[in-house]
């Protein structure tokens, strides 16, 4: 239904050019619920505005229905009354009523008489839940009611796909449920939608596939398991997972533990981990290092907290090594046994030219 080939998008606008999009490549097919997600500024309502040339792509090509909208000979007008849009701010006509704000694009661009597109718009109202709001103006509804609204509009030019950009970032909490419950039955019904969301629990219950974009790419795709329960690539993970990191390098025996310690006291505060927690982390970050620095060269450390599933990683990798040290009969017996009591597991691997540790600290409930 829709391909997009190599499309790129670069802003002039400023001071330093600035590139969005680049090199995107995906095909959706009839019938497909395709949500983007990624962190902001990554490009994804940028995307979506130059699927129908709300912005104009720097390069690339984009087809929808076999055609190339950005030939020059394309009918534009006549694409995008097929592809309908729902914006993050509703964009309804504040001075025309609900019902004029739904029957206003089937009467004058599809030339729907008015009898016909009222009986449409009040149909789909009944569908949104707001019939009994026709004869109001935008201003009496709530945020929510208004991209109910606005969502029957688009559906009044009986499009092929919806774009949807962030349908409820502009929505107090309270009211997503409403506008995600609508865009539920759409789902049900075989509509082909796009979604720019930061809803992730409604990315995958509805989604048939989910596009994480990170740096202006599709960096990673797959089906909503896929991305959400087994994602491949670190930046996925992270961003599924929630993962908050520190890092720290240990050059040599002189490093400055107590520097180091206070770095890893501030970052359990900050993401309220608990004295036992931060305890635990402490005799990790001091046995560990303590035990590897009888090798030579610096050693790599990372703190990382899920605040999706709340697990906590130690990891350390160490250049130049490639003899293991956890289960060396040499090694201090003692040092081990706090190492062990404070993780739920352990790991030690040789990969290439490093040695690397991974423990998982031991949570409060083990």
């Amino acid at each position: 239904m829709i391909t997009v080939k190599h499309l790129s998008k670069t802003f002039y606008n400023t001071a330093i050019p600035f590139t969005v999009l680049r090199d995107v490549n995906c095909e959706i097919k009839k019938g497909e619920i395709i949500s983007i997600i990624g962190p902001s500024g990554t490009g994804k309502s940028t995307f979506l505005r130059c699927i129908n040339l709300l912005e104009q792509p720097t390069s690339g090509e984009i087809f929808v229905n076999g055609i190339n909208i950005m030939d020059k000979k394309t009918d534009l007008n006549a694409i995008r009354q097929k592809m309908g849009m729902v914006f993050q701010n509703f964009n309804l006509f504040s001075h025309l009523s609900i019902l004029h704000n739904v029957t206003i694009g089937p009467i004058k661009l599809l030339k729907m008489p008015k009898e016909d597109a009222e009986k449409q718009a009040m149909d789909l109202l009944r569908m949104v839940g707001l019939a009994e709001k026709a004869n109001s103006m935008p201003s009496e509804l709530s945020g929510g009611q208004k991209q109910r609204v606005a969502i029957a509009r688009c559906l009044s030019m009986k499009p092929d796909v919806i774009l949807f950009d962030e349908p409820t970032s502009a929505l107090d909490p309270t009211m997503v449920s409403e506008v995600l419950s609508v865009i539920r039955q759409l789902a049900k019904q075989g509509m082909t939608m796009l979604i720019v969301t930061h809803e992730m629990k409604f990315a995958y219950d509805v989604s048939t596939r989910v596009f994480f974009m990170n740096e202006g790419i599709i960096y990673e795709e797959g089906t909503p398991e896929e991305i959400f329960e087994h994602p491949q690539k670190p930046l996925t993970q992270a961003f599924i997972n929630r993962i908050r990191t520190l890092e720290y390098e240990i050059k040599n025996s002189d490093f400055d533990l107590h520097h180091m310690n206070a770095e890893i006291e501030q970052f359990c505060q900050k993401y309220a981990l608990g004295n036992d927690i931060y305890n635990r982390i402490l005799h990790l970050v001091e046995e560990i290092p303590s035990i590897m620095m009888q090798d030579p060269g610096a050693i790599h450390l990372k703190l990382d907290y899920s605040e999706k599933n709340y697990n906590i990683y130690v990891e350390f990798e160490q250049d130049g090594c490639t003899n293991l040290i956890l289960d060396n009969p040499d090694t201090d017996e003692v040092a081990l046994s706090i190492i062990r009591g404070c993780c739920e597991s352990i790991d030690e691997n040789i990969v290439g030219n490093s040695r690397k540790i991974k423990a998982k600290v031991k949570s409060n409930k083990s």
